[in-house]
């Protein structure tokens, strides 16, 4: 789709052979800008790219196996970021193992590791080395776990091993094992991340568009790939009965809504519309419905999306015609307030605005900082945000105690939180009620080493009305 797009600004972009050494596209990765970057998008991994500082393949490689349930509960991360920076020896089990882990710092990541290991340790056959790893990773009981260990350890002291130093080796590989990759599927995992950090790095109008084609897909809703658009100063055109497409398209490198994300639209009712386009554009309102035989409740969300507004830029007024068959009346239009909100309940988002930007000043005067100027407050200050929040979602630990994790995203940009069991304890049903409401949150920059997050230690509902009960869209910050 990306490619596509590209073509039709006249570059013809040869995919298949982008260069896998381009300084832009390290660039973006290290930053952690990396939304929509297939594998690489989610919170865990944008703080990954930061932290490792990628500058050639076999560093996405490490990344996509990196962030999976094995090394995070195996305690093998932090040991791979220190070792690869300089700040931990590298250490073998052995010192035949080297050619099997040097490439990975002496951390055991892929599952070809562990089949190396157990034919040079235990002196396995191929076959038996892959049953163990099948074992493993998929189908392990601690029954099962004690019996090859059992057997590791005797194979390992009869190739002249010390019983203990065998049993230390089959530690590392069991403690990496639950859920690890294989490396030559994060290696071909690997290549499209790059090029889709490639296409966001060099493309980013034609990538966005490309993605919000291609919804549901990846991490993130359109209303977070859309805030990205904005973020990175791609203006974003409303739908519109004379320009849009059915799907997004780049229009002088913006990116234009297409018809199809309408609610409400049918694809009999597109086609028709596109169909009659083509004859000639549609020149008024009255020319619009005259041509087309639209459903009403239609006709009004093209209306509140501002698909119509070359032929009255007053929505309220021409909903009021509309509605009731007459124009000329006078009607203040709906305020920018509303607009968002008309915008979102048909669209799923809102083309003209963030709908906190509407509320900024408001929360500026109640303390509440912007997201962009989280990272600059003192670590351990305690501060107040406001945002939309994004997947909270609850993922298996080392200690094994709850622990949530969600973004939350404004204006200004994303951040990523933590929430703690007892904080979770106490604010879990705001994060997970199944309802969709800006937050306030309130916390601190925790800074350890090379990594900084933010720590979440109260949680509380905007006031923030999303409807249009009396005009009012937003209401005072309440903190």
């Amino acid at each position: 789709e990306s490619i596509a797009l590209v073509a039709k600004s006249g570059e013809q972009l040869p995919y298949e052979r982008l260069p896998l050494n381009e300084s832009k596209t390290f660039n973006l990765l290290r930053s952690g800008n990396t939304v929509g970057v297939f594998q690489l998008e989610s919170p865990a991994q944008r703080a990954l790219q930061r932290r490792l500082g990628a500058d050639n393949m076999e560093d996405i490689v490490a990344s996509l196996a990196l962030i999976r349930p094995g090394p995070i509960k195996g305690n093998m991360v932090d040991p791979f970021l220190a070792r690869r920076r300089g700040e931990e020896a590298v250490t073998y089990p052995r010192p035949e193992l080297k050619p099997v882990l040097e490439k990975t710092y002496g951390v055991v990541l892929f599952q070809e590791q562990v089949i190396e290991i157990a034919r040079l340790v235990a002196g396995f056959s191929a076959g038996e080395a892959d049953q163990l790893r099948r074992v493993m990773t998929q189908a392990r009981s601690e029954k099962e776990m004690a019996a090859l260990g059992e057997k590791f350890v005797a194979r390992a002291v009869e190739q002249g091993l010390a019983a203990q130093e065998a049993e230390n080796i089959f530690s590392t590989i069991a403690g990496y094992a639950n859920y690890g990759f294989c490396e030559a599927h994060a290696a071909a995992f690997a290549v499209t991340a790059y090029k889709t950090a490639y296409l966001s790095a060099h493309y980013p109008t034609q990538y966005l568009a490309a993605l919000l084609n291609c919804q549901p897909l990846g991490y993130y809703p359109p209303w977070v790939l859309i805030g990205e658009a904005r973020r990175r100063l791609i203006k974003i055109l409303p739908p519109d009965i004379n320009s849009s497409a059915a799907a997004y398209t780049v229009e002088n490198n913006a990116i234009r809504i297409g018809l199809r994300q309408i609610k409400g639209m049918q694809e009999k009712l597109l086609t028709a519309l596109l169909s009659e386009r083509k004859k000639r554009i549609f020149s008024s309102w009255e020319d619009f419905n005259r041509r087309l035989d639209l459903p009403s409740h239609l006709r009004e969300a093209m209306i509140l999306t501002g698909a119509c507004s070359f032929t009255n830029p007053n929505r309220r007024a021409l909903l009021w015609q509309e509605q009731t068959g007459r124009k000329g009346l006078r009607l203040p239009d709906f305020t920018p307030a509303e607009k968002v909100a008309l915008e979102w309940e048909r669209l799923g988002f809102s083309w003209s605005e963030h709908p906190l930007a509407l509320i900024r000043l408001q929360l500026a005067k109640e303390g509440v900082l912007p997201i962009s100027s989280a990272d600059q407050q003192p670590a351990g200050s305690k501060f107040w945000l406001a945002g939309l929040p994004i997947r909270p979602h609850r993922p298996p630990t080392r200690s094994g105690r709850p622990v949530a994790f969600l973004s939350l995203e404004d204006e200004t940009g994303l951040l990523d939180l933590t929430v703690f069991e007892d904080v979770y304890r106490r604010y879990g049903q705001i994060l997970f009620g199944g309802q969709f409401k800006p937050l306030l949150v309130r916390g601190y920059n925790q800074k350890r080493g090379h990594h900084s997050g933010f720590i979440a230690r109260e949680v509380r509902v905007l006031n923030f009305k999303w409807g249009l009960e009396g005009g009012i869209f937003a209401t005072k910050a309440n903190i």
